[in-house]
C-alpha cells in the first residue's frame, strides 16, 4: 500500500469547492494516520474505558459516510455495515476484522458519497429519514462530515502517537 498524500484545501475557493476540499483533506488525514501499521496495531484500543481504535475509526467513518450520504441524502435506506445488532459494532473490531476489508468498505462509501454529492446542489434537501425526523441539506451534511472527521482525526492522532510515537498533522 502506498503512503497516502493529503491535498491542502484552497484558501480562496468558493463555498462548494471549500467544503469539498476540507472534506477530502480530512478523509486523507485519517488514511495517513493508519498508513504503515499492521492489523494488530490498528486494532489497539486507546485507554480504558474507551473502545476506540484506528481500525474502529475507519469502520465508523464508513458507517457515517453511508448514513449521511446514502441514507439521509439519497434515501437509499441501507443497513449498516457493522452496527446492525450492536450499535457500536463499528468500533468492536475482532481478530478476524482487517484493515484491508475496512479500508475497501470505507473507500467504496466515499466513492458513492462523492457521486451523490456531485449530482446535487448544496441547498438540496435529503430524501431519507433521520431518526430525529429532521431534514438536512447537502451543505449541512458536508459541514457535519467535516466536523465528524476533524473530531475523530484528533482521536486518530493520539492513537497513532500511542502506537508508535508518530506525531504530526
Amino acid at each position: 500500500m502506498t503512503t497516502p498524500e493529503r491535498t491542502e484545501p484552497s484558501t480562496t475557493a468558493g463555498e462548494r469547492d471549500m467544503l469539498e476540499g476540507w472534506l477530502e483533506y480530512h478523509r486523507e488525514t485519517l488514511e495517513m494516520k493508519c498508513a504503515g501499521l499492521n492489523d494488530e496495531q490498528l486494532r489497539q484500543l486507546s485507554v480504558p474505558p474507551s473502545e476506540i481504535s484506528l481500525l474502529g475509526l475507519v469502520r465508523h467513518m464508513a458507517e457515517v459516510e453511508r448514513g449521511w450520504f446514502r441514507n439521509i441524502l439519497a434515501g437509499e435506506g441501507l443497513e449498516y455495515l457493522y452496527s446492525n445488532d450492536d450499535r457500536d459494532g463499528d468500533f468492536h473490531a475482532t481478530e478476524q476484522d482487517t484493515y484491508a476489508e475496512a479500508y475497501a468498505a470505507w473507500q467504496a462509501e466515499i466513492v458513492r458519497a462523492r457521486e451523490l454529492a456531485a449530482s446535487r446542489t448544496l441547498d438540496d434537501v435529503g430524501t431519507g429519514k433521520h431518526r430525529s425526523g429532521e431534514t438536512f441539506n447537502l451543505r449541512w451534511i458536508m459541514t457535519h462530515m467535516i466536523e465528524e472527521y476533524a473530531r475523530h482525526n484528533g482521536h486518530a492522532d493520539l492513537l497513532r502517537e500511542r502506537i508508535d510515537g508518530a506525531t504530526g498533522e
